[in-house]
C-alpha cells in the first residue's frame, strides 16, 4: 500500500503546485474513518482508496481528484457525513464526493432496472464535472484488479459484464487507451478466461517461435526512418487478448488472418514529419490494401488522432504502424486527462466540450425509462465509425451501419425531424441506405414532415431511435387520447346525456385515472370500454346493455352515420388501424372493432372475419369516415388480377395503373402457368371510387383477363 508521503510527492511531480496540506489532510481522514474495515482480499480497506489515488495520480489528474479517490467512499461506508467533508475539504470536493457516492449506490444490482439508472445517473454526474466520472473508472478499475477476492461466481461474473458494457466504452470514449485495455482484459479474464487462456497459449508460441522478433523488426523499422530522414521513437507490442478474440470475432477470421497482433508506434514531432514518416514506410513496405486510416485529418470523436497503416513489413510479417505527434500519443493515452489544467479556481465542466456527451444528455431526455436510455447508450458506444460530410464539409462521425436518418438527427434534432430525403453524393438516395466512409450527404427537409415510425427499423444511432420513439409515444397518446374522447362522447350521446370534461370527474379513480385526458387514452387503447364509463357515471341506466350493442350492421345499413365515432387515414400502427384482410377504403360501409391495448381495428362490414367477433358484442365500434381534412391521404386498396402470360402484359398493368393516379405499393404472383398469371397488387387510392375507376380502366385493356377487389 503506498504510504502518505509516496502520495504526494508522487502528485508534485507533475503539478507543483499541488495542495499538499489537503493530500495530507484527505489521508488521514480517510484511513481514521475506514478504521478496521476488511475488503474481500482481508487487506485494510482503507488500502482501496489510496490505490484508487495513486491511478489518478498516474493520470496526473488535479488535487481535488486525487483528494476525491482517497474519500470517495467514506460517505457511503463510514459514519462520515457531506457536512464533514466539505467543512474540511471545501464545496468542490463535496460535490465531487457526493456525485461518486450517488453512483455507488446503486451499484452491482442484478436487476437490470437498477444497472439502468445507475448508469443514467452517472450521465448525470459525469455531464456536471467529468472528474467524477475519471474517479469512477479508477475506482472500477481496483475493483476489477481484486475481483477474484470475491467467492460468489455470479457476482464476480455480474461486475464483468457491467464494466466490459459501460465502463470500458466509456472510458474508450473519453480516449482512455491504457485504462480501456485494463479493464477489458481484466473484465475477459473473469467472462472468458477459456477463450483467453487459449489466445495467451498462442502468443506465447509465437514468441517462442519468433524470438527477439519484436527487437529486430523495431531495429529494421529505425533503421529505415533513419534513412528516409526521419527522426522517431519507436516501440512495439502485441495487442490484449481481448482486443484479439474481439475482433476475431468481429470479422468472424482465424488468429493466424490478422495482420496486427504486433503493432508499432512511431511518435515524431510534428503533423508533417508524420507523413514524411508515412511515406517512408510504404515506400520500403507493402501495403495490405483497405487498412490505412487517417485520424489526423478526420479525429474520432474522442480527440484521438493517429495515422493508421498496416504492411507486410520486416521479416515477412504483417505488422500495424501508428503514426502520431507526442502531443497526439499523449491524447491517446490519457484522453481527457491529458487536457486537464491544474491551476483551477474552480470545478470546470469539462464533459461540455464533447458531443458524444451532449447526444447521452439528449438521448436521456427523450428515452421512456432507464432500460431504454441504456440500449441506446450502448448502441452509441460499442459500433465501429464511419466518417461523412455534410454540403459544408463538417465532419460526422455515426457508427457502421448509419443510414441518412442517423446523419440527419446528429446534425441536428430539428433536421431529423423534418428529413424528407436525402441527397448522397449528389444523387436522391432511399433513407434506407448505409452509408459509407467518405460520403456527402445533403438531407432535404421539410416543415410538414414528421418522424415516421417505420424509421426506426434502418436507424442506428441511439440519438436518432430515442427521438423516433418519443414522437411514436407522443403521436400515439395523442391518437388514443382523441380517439377515446370520441368513443365517449357517442356513448353519452347513444343513452341521452351531456358529455363535458368535467362530468368525468367522480369515476377517473375508479378507473385508475389521474385526469380526464388518462381516460381517453386507456378508452381509446381498449381497455375500457365507452358504456362502460357512462354506466359507472350513471349505473340505473344498465337494464338494456345489449340489446343496445349487438345490432350494428343493421345501424349502418340505417346510415346512422351521426352517433359514429368518425376516423380517418392515421400513422399506421397507432391508434386506428385498417384491417389487411379486407383493405377498408372510404366509401366502404365499415365498422371497428376494439382490441385492448391497441385500439380499433377498422373492417369492411362484409368482411369475413368479423365472423370471429359475434360473441363479442362489446368489442363492436360504430365508425365512419371522417370527411374533413382527409383528402390528400392515401389507402391502400388490395385487387386481384388475371393476365395473360405474354411479354409486355405486366408492364400493360402498371402502365393502365399509373395512369389512372394509382400507386403501387405491393405486388405478388400467387400462380403461373403456360397461358396466365395470377397476381395480387396493392395500389395506394384516395377512396374506394378511385379504385373501382382503376379496376375499370384494367378490364378494358386487352391482355387482362379478369380483375377483381380482393378479399381475405
Amino acid at each position: 500500500m503506498m504510504r502518505q508521503f509516496e502520495l504526494v510527492e508522487r502528485v508534485k511531480s507533475y503539478d507543483s503546485s499541488a495542495d499538499e496540506s489537503a493530500l495530507n489532510r484527505a489521508y488521514v481522514f480517510s484511513m481514521k474513518a475506514h478504521g478496521t474495515q476488511k475488503r474481500a482480499s482481508g487487506d485494510p480497506y482503507f488500502s482501496h482508496p489510496v490505490e484508487v489515488a495513486g491511478i489518478l495520480a498516474e493520470m496526473k489528474l488535479d488535487t481535488a481528484s486525487i483528494v476525491t479517490g482517497l474519500l470517495h467512499d467514506t460517505v457511503e461506508d463510514t459514519v462520515a457525513t457531506l457536512d464533514d467533508i466539505e467543512k474540511m475539504f471545501g464545496p468542490d470536493i463535496a460535490k465531487l464526493v457526493d456525485g461518486v457516492t450517488k453512483l455507488s449506490r446503486l451499484e452491482l444490482q442484478s436487476d437490470q432496472t437498477k444497472q439502468a439508472e445507475n448508469f443514467r445517473k452517472l450521465v448525470l454526474a459525469m455531464s456536471q464535472d467529468i472528474r467524477v466520472l475519471l474517479v469512477k473508472l479508477a475506482d472500477r478499475l481496483h475493483n476489477m484488479k481484486t475481483l477474484h477476492y470475491i467467492q460468489d461466481a455470479g457476482k464476480r461474473r455480474r461486475i464483468a459484464r457491467e464494466t466490459m458494457e459501460i465502463y470500458a466504452p466509456l472510458s474508450e470514449r473519453l480516449g482512455m487507451r491504457e485504462m480501456q485495455d485494463e479493464l477489458e482484459d481484466l473484465a475477459f479474464a473473469e467472462l472468458h478466461p477459456e477463450a483467453r487462456e487459449s489466445i495467451n497459449t498462442r502468443l506465447a508460441f509465437l514468441r517462442e517461435k519468433g524470438g527477439n522478433l519484436v527487437d529486430r523488426v523495431l531495429d529494421e523499422l529505425n533503421a529505415t526512418l533513419t534513412e528516409g530522414g526521419v527522426t522517431a521513437a519507436i516501440s512495439g507490442r502485441e495487442k490484449s487478448p481481448y482486443s484479439i478474440w474481439h475482433k476475431m470475432e468481429r470479422k468472424n477470421v482465424g488468429f493466424e488472418q490478422l495482420s496486427d497482433i504486433m503493432a508499432f508506434r512511431i511518435v515524431v514531432e510534428n503533423i508533417g514529419e508524420c507523413y514524411h514518416a508515412l511515406g517512408v514506410i510504404h515506400s520500403r513496405y507493402p501495403v495490405v490494401p483497405g487498412r490505412f486510416k487517417d485520424y489526423i485529418s478526420t479525429p474520432k470523436p474522442n480527440g484521438y488522432q493517429s495515422l493508421h497503416t498496416a504492411v507486410i513489413g520486416p521479416e515477412r510479417q504483417r505488422i500495424e504502424v501508428q503514426i502520431r505527434t507526442k502531443e497526439m500519443h499523449e491524447v491517446a493515452e490519457l484522453g481527457v486527462a491529458a487536457h486537464w489544467t491544474y491551476k483551477q479556481d474552480s470545478a470546470r465542466t469539462e464533459g461540455t466540450q464533447y458531443r458524444w456527451l451532449r447526444e447521452l444528455l439528449d438521448i436521456l431526455e427523450h428515452a421512456s425509462g432507464p432500460e431504454e436510455f441504456l440500449e441506446h447508450t450502448k448502441l452509441e458506444m460499442f459500433q465501429d465509425q464511419v466518417f461523412c460530410f455534410t454540403p459544408k464539409g463538417d465532419l460526422i462521425a455515426l457508427p457502421r451501419g448509419a443510414t441518412p436518418i442517423d446523419f440527419a438527427y446528429a446534425v441536428h434534432s430539428q433536421i431529423g425531424d423534418t428529413c424528407v430525403g436525402a441527397k448522397i453524393n449528389g444523387r436522391l438516395a432511399p433513407l434506407r441506405t448505409v452509408l459509407a466512409n467518405g460520403d456527402q450527404v445533403d438531407i432535404v427537409t421539410s416543415k410538414a414532415q414528421t418522424p415516421s415510425p417505420t424509421w426506426e427499423r434502418f436507424a442506428v444511432t441511439g440519438k436518432a431511435r430515442a427521438r423516433i420513439r418519443r414522437f411514436v409515444r407522443t403521436q400515439q397518446r395523442q391518437q388514443y387520447g382523441d380517439l377515446g374522447k370520441a368513443i365517449l362522447q357517442k356513448a353519452f350521446r347513444h343513452d341521452g346525456h351531456d358529455f363535458s370534461e368535467a362530468s368525468l370527474s367522480p369515476v377517473l379513480r375508479q378507473f385508475d385515472c389521474d385526469e380526464a385526458e388518462d381516460l381517453y387514452v386507456a378508452v381509446g387503447e381498449g381497455h375500457y370500454t365507452g358504456r362502460e364509463v357512462v354506466h359507472a357515471l350513471f349505473p340505473h341506466k344498465i337494464e338494456t346493455r345489449s340489446a343496445k350493442v349487438v345490432p350494428l350492421t343493421q345501424a349502418r345499413s340505417r346510415k346512422a352515420q351521426d352517433n359514429a365515432v368518425p376516423i380517418r387515414g392515421l400513422i399506421p400502427g397507432m391508434a386506428v388501424h385498417f384491417a389487411g384482410c379486407c383493405h377498408p377504403l372510404p366509401g366502404d360501409r365499415i365498422v371497428g372493432i376494439v382490441t385492448t391495448g391497441k385500439g380499433v381495428t377498422v373492417h369492411t362490414i362484409d368482411c369475413e372475419t368479423l365472423e370471429n367477433y359475434g360473441d363479442s358484442p362489446e368489442r363492436w365500434l360504430d365508425v365512419s369516415w371522417n370527411s374533413a381534412g382527409d383528402g390528400e391521404a392515401s389507402h391502400t386498396g388490395r385487387i386481384h388480377v388475371t393476365i395473360g402470360n405474354e411479354p409486355g402484359s405486366l408492364g400493360s398493368l402498371t402502365t393502365v395503373i399509373g395512369k389512372s393516379g394509382g400507386n403501387i405499393s405491393n405486388l405478388k404472383i400467387t400462380n403461373r402457368s403456360a397461358d396466365f398469371f395470377e397476381i395480387l397488387v396493392d395500389i395506394e387510392v384516395e377512396d374506394v371510387k378511385h379504385l373501382t375507376n382503376i379496376i375499370a380502366a384494367l378490364r378494358a385493356t386487352p391482355v387482362i383477363n379478369s380483375v377483381d377487389r380482393a378479399r381475405g
